[in-house]
Formats: structure tokens, C-alpha cells, sequence
């Protein structure tokens, strides 16, 4: 497993493989849910490369920037076990080296639901990720899906600006209690993470209303509300019904693919999850 930080080391790497390459953009404190894409690349492609990048530019002020779990060796370690060709370790000098600032693309996804919690992120997402498929030229690029909306505005990216690149879904990976993968876990106290379990008992709850027939927006969105907020602890920041498709929020009835996504506060803590639904169970996760 070679490990570069330069970008001019990997390019010269690079020049000698051949053949497919999955992609695999992670900022490290690497979980089950990270592996599991490595994993998907590793059944699909025949090199992987994974890089490790806390990307500035996809946080706000006041947000973990400076906190965000750093586990470099242990990353390593957990990659040896898997067919990983290279792990890309840039610092900010080598992804920003005329300082740190954001790209010109921009998509009408950027605004909704976590761009409306998080003004700036999704520009931040998209300027580091094409920075990197620029550098790591991968036929396949691997997004888990617990950040629905991240993968469909790289997705769209993708198309427009015409990258040769398979953009693929990997489905969430759970904590034993329900409880969607993130390194943001690791902020959790152990109560904490005792009480997390309710944001998926909300959503399964709200999932079951769909394939019992459920199809009034408001009724949905108040099911998973009462659950999730019979946990005081609890603060909520959204609870959305949107299209699967456009990711805009229902009004009335459903149609179509649906998302139904939630965003809450757990002391210090920020969680999302989501689930998707259709008729066709196409992107049942």
C-alpha cells in the first residue's frame, strides 16, 4: 500500500497503473461505513485509492474544523486489511496552494436541506472533490449514501461538467443500536449514543407508514418528529419529505421516489440519516 502527499509523487504514480480505479475521498477517523466503500471499489475496480483530506473549505465558522477526529495511523492500519494500491495525503498546501478559497461550480441542489443548515458546505464538498478527481483521474468514485444529498449534487457535478467517472451509492452502515455510521460519533457520550438509537426507530417508524400506504406529507413528518423529540435531548435543526429526485419538499401528497432525511442536535453533537422510498423499492436503503 503506497502513501503519497504530494500531489506531483502521485501523478508520477499514477502514469504506471492501468486498468479501472475506484476512488474513495474520505477526511479519516475511518469506520465500517468508509471500509464498506473501499470494499464496494475492491469488488468492482481493479486498483483503489483512498485519500485522507480534512477539506477547510466544507466547514463554517464555529464548526469542529479544529476538533474533527484526526487518527492517521490507526486509518492505515484498518486500510492494510483491504486491496488499497495508494492512500493520498495531501495537507492544504498541496489542495490550496493559492490559499484557501472555493471553486466556481454551483448547482440549484446547494440550497436545500442540509445547504440550508450549512450555507457554504456543499461549495466547499464540490471544489475539494474535483480537486481530487482531477488528481486521482478514477473511473469509479464511491459515496455512501447516509449523505443522500452530498452524492446527488457530486453526481450532477459529475454529468456536467462531463467526468468520465462512475459516480456509485453504497448503502448505510449502522451501529449495532441503528445508529448511522459517522466519525462524528465519536463525540458522543456513552449515553449519548444510547439515546442516538431513537433517530432510527423515528425513521423506521416513518418508513413503515409508507408501505402501510401512508402518502399525507404532514402525517409522516409528524410521526418521526413525536419519536424523535420523546427524547428531550434532542434538539431538532429539520425533518424533511422531499423528492428522491429533485430533492424539493413535498406539499400534500406523495409521488414518486421520496427522501425522507433528519438533522438533530445531540448536545454538541450534529446527526443526519436518511432513508429512501419508492413504489418500486429502487433505492430502498
Amino acid at each position: 500500500m503506497k502513501k503519497i502527499s504530494t500531489i506531483k509523487e502521485f501523478r508520477k504514480w499514477r502514469k504506471n497503473i492501468s486498468g479501472s480505479i475506484g476512488f474513495v475521498p474520505t477526511m479519516g477517523a475511518l469506520h465500517e461505513g468508509h471500509l464498506s466503500l473501499v470494499s464496494n471499489s475492491n469488488n468492482i475496480c481493479e486498483n483503489t485509492i483512498v485519500s485522507i483530506y480534512i477539506n477547510p473549505t466544507q466547514f463554517a465558522e464555529g464548526e469542529d474544523l479544529d476538533t474533527y477526529p484526526k487518527k492517521v495511523q490507526a486509518d492505515l492500519e484498518k486500510l492494510s486489511n483491504y486491496k488499497v494500491d495508494c492512500v493520498f495525503l495531501p495537507g492544504n498546501s498541496e489542495m490550496y496552494p493559492e490559499g484557501i478559497n472555493v471553486g466556481n461550480y454551483d448547482n440549484n441542489l446547494f440550497g436545500l436541506l442540509e445547504g440550508k443548515s450549512r450555507p457554504g458546505f456543499f461549495k466547499g464538498v464540490t471544489t475539494v472533490v474535483a480537486k481530487l478527481f482531477d488528481i486521482v483521474e478514477p473511473t469509479h468514485a464511491f459515496f455512501g449514501k447516509k449523505d443522500f444529498q452530498q452524492f446527488c449534487i457530486i453526481k450532477n457535478m459529475v454529468e456536467e461538467l462531463n467526468y468520465p467517472i462512475q459516480v456509485v451509492p453504497c448503502p448505510i452502515i449502522r451501529e449495532e443500536n441503528g445508529l448511522a455510521m459517522s466519525s462524528r460519533n465519536k463525540y458522543l457520550t456513552e449515553n449519548e449514543f444510547s439515546v442516538a438509537a431513537t433517530i432510527f426507530k423515528a425513521l423506521e417508524s416513518g418508513k413503515k407508514l409508507l408501505k402501510d400506504g401512508e402518502i399525507n406529507v404532514e402525517k409522516l413528518k409528524r410521526e418521526i418528529t413525536r419519536i424523535i423529540k420523546s427524547e428531550p435531548q434532542f434538539k431538532i435543526d429539520y425533518v424533511s419529505v422531499a423528492s428522491g429526485d429533485t430533492l424539493e419538499e413535498f406539499e400534500g401528497e406523495l409521488s414518486g421516489d421520496i427522501l425522507v432525511s433528519v438533522a438533530v442536535f445531540l448536545g454538541k453533537t450534529r446527526l443526519i440519516d436518511n432513508f429512501t422510498y419508492s413504489a418500486s423499492d429502487l433505492y430502498n436503503c
